[in-house]
């Protein structure tokens, strides 16, 4: 019988009792600290550089090096030859004519930082191979080219696998931060656009994530100054600036009351305005801004990219052509055709998208619907002006972008994959959120990698990482769905991840479908009649591009789906969660 009155507690039993609670913390307090509760600062500036890698961290660098060396001479896109054509024209010309030089089709389209960045890779490339920096040497791609720059590729990244140590030390569960730091440092994203595909993005990363690294541990003015940095080395990222501009102002240029704080305003502004300085100063002083910014915003170009992002406009263009084949079949005299839109966008050229039955989408339509959707996470983020809100609505604006941007790059979604991938443990909500838009993401790049060999990679790749990386994390964070009607979603979920065997099984097998085509064609061919076996023509189904359609539109459900999933995630998160 209790009699209310609670028995004696010695200090054992307490220490006890608290090292339990501890340990039982869910899993929305372990991804970061409390803004309160900022991680103990390295004492002296040595011991900030210091690395402090356990055995683990050492075995995942090892591996993770390993297998990009082994890639070296796997596929790699006219992204190689971009990068090549920009070293010879950082080397081989004044500053004056890097904007304007027009030798190669891949002419310069990134931000100063950018193109220091090339001048300063050139240089050894020159002693190494001269003819890597050749202006007229175009399409080189001779063994110490490929080396050298698979090499650049791999040694800038570390800087990301250096950040992501920090994120290690200074958080509240070493064991889960250092999970999460390794699926990103060994994301399938990063293998597919960077090592194989050809591209920086694990270095630009790894400067975005030093930014948030620094809004974590309290110093807003140097995560501004990274951002400042990072904008100028790649324009893409002004689709963060929102979030970066009003978490910035909210948390360190105002009071908690509200008020101006005019010292740490100014500083902020002060920082901004010296990158942008040391950035665009030379070609402001050239009188070369108008050039540049043609350059780098090329607005000629059409809604859709040459493979359509999965977003809404992929949906959208999807529609507008299943309309114009309903119209056609059922000869539907009532609905106008816009001629010019039958042969737009249906096989994924690069050029404008001109709808046949819907209405046509202009820049102007995308810029409002993705500044509304922006607008409704900043209030929110204005309101909540913690470390775990900024990152959520730093997801959130890089995910409305790729939803409703104008040509938005396959690519792009690495925008979402990476910063998302800090809140992957916040709860199982969360998670079945980073999960389906991780694995729809990856997916939708596979099409950047279309030989055999890089196929089984990318897939195998996956898998691997998938069975490290999700089901762990799963195991972190898994509650049983509180309603039917939540059971019902988490079936419903699970079978779409289902798809996506059968849709790469599809995808592989479509490549041999014009062969058996021909071959079938060919045996029932009269003898006489048939045309010698060279010269047989291959069979062309007219839908060479059902593939990467069928890939772009299921991998937007996904996409559109996930975003819907993260909005109301954030939109009703509480300001206790959210600290």
């Amino acid at each position: 019988m209790s009699t209310g009155v609670s028995p004696p507690t010695d200090s054992a039993t307490l220490r006890t009792r608290s090292k339990a609670s501890k340990e039982d913390e869910p899993a929305s307090q372990v991804d970061g600290p409390r803004e309160e509760e900022q991680p103990k600062q390295p004492r002296t500036w040595a011991e900030s550089w210091r690395l402090d890698m356990a055995n683990v961290d050492w075995d995942t660098l090892y591996m993770s090096l390993g297998l990009k060396f082994l890639l070296f001479r796997s596929y790699r896109s006219t992204d190689f030859e971009v990068h090549r054509n920009w070293l010879a024209i950082t080397h081989s010309l004044p500053i004056s004519k890097w904007y304007y030089d027009t030798t190669s089709e891949w002419t310069l389209d990134y931000p100063p930082f950018f193109a220091y960045f090339e001048k300063l890779l050139s240089i050894p490339a020159s002693l190494i191979d001269p003819k890597i920096v050749d202006l007229d040497n175009l399409g080189y791609d001779a063994l110490p080219a490929v080396l050298y720059q698979r090499t650049t590729v791999v040694v800038t990244e570390l800087l990301l696998g250096f950040v992501l140590l920090r994120f290690i030390r200074g958080s509240v569960d070493p064991s889960l931060q250092r999970l999460i730091s390794a699926s990103i440092y060994m994301h399938p994203g990063f293998l597919i656009v960077d090592h194989m595909h050809f591209q920086y993005n694990g270095f630009l990363f790894g400067i975005l994530l030093w930014s948030i690294l620094m809004a974590r541990n309290g110093n807003k003015l140097a995560s501004g100054f990274l951002f400042a940095v990072l904008l100028n080395f790649k324009h893409i990222f002004m689709y963060l600036a929102p979030a970066y501009f009003i978490y910035l102002l909210r948390s360190f240029c105002l009071s908690p009351s509200g008020e101006l704080l005019p010292m740490h305003f100014l500083s902020l502004a002060n920082t901004v305005i010296l990158v942008f300085t040391v950035s665009l100063g030379p070609f402001f002083l050239m009188g070369q801004i108008p050039q540049l910014l043609s350059r780098l915003f090329p607005f000629t170009r059409g809604l859709n990219h040459a493979y359509w992002a999965p977003n809404a406009w992929a949906m959208v263009t999807f529609a507008d052509r299943v309309l114009l084949k309903v119209v056609q079949y059922f000869n539907i005299a009532s609905v106008a055709i816009n001629e010019a839109g039958v042969v737009s966008a249906s096989r994924g050229l690069v050029g404008d998208t001109i709808f046949a039955v819907l209405p046509n989408v202009k820049p102007i339509h995308t810029f409002i619907i993705t500044g509304i959707f922006q607008a409704i996470f900043l209030v929110k983020l204005w309101r909540i002006p913690t470390y775990k809100s900024f990152v959520t609505a730093l997801t959130l604006c890089g995910y409305t972008s790729y939803m409703f941007g104008w040509h938005v790059h396959e690519k792009a979604i690495l925008l979402v994959l990476i910063p998302l991938s800090l809140l992957a443990a916040e709860n199982h909500a969360f998670f079945r959120t980073y999960m389906i838009i991780s694995i729809t993401g990856i997916f939708s790049l596979f099409p950047l990698l279309f030989t055999p060999a890089e196929s089984v990679v990318k897939v195998v790749y996956l898998m691997g990482w998938s069975i490290f990386v999700l089901i762990p994390l799963n195991h972190r964070t898994y509650e049983f769905p509180a309603s039917r009607p939540f059971v019902v979603i988490d079936i419903l979920e699970k079978v779409y991840l289902t798809g996506f065997v059968l849709l790469q099984v599809l995808f592989a097998s479509w490549a041999v479908i014009p062969q058996a085509i021909e071959y079938w064609t060919y045996i029932h061919t009269d003898p006489l009649k048939r045309p010698p076996k060279q010269d047989t023509p291959v069979a062309s189904t007219g839908m060479e591009f059902l593939p990467l359609m069928m890939t772009s539109v299921y991998c937007a459900v996904g996409l559109i789906w996930g975003f819907l999933r993260l909005s109301v995630l954030y939109l009703r998160q509480s300001q206790e969660v959210a600290n």
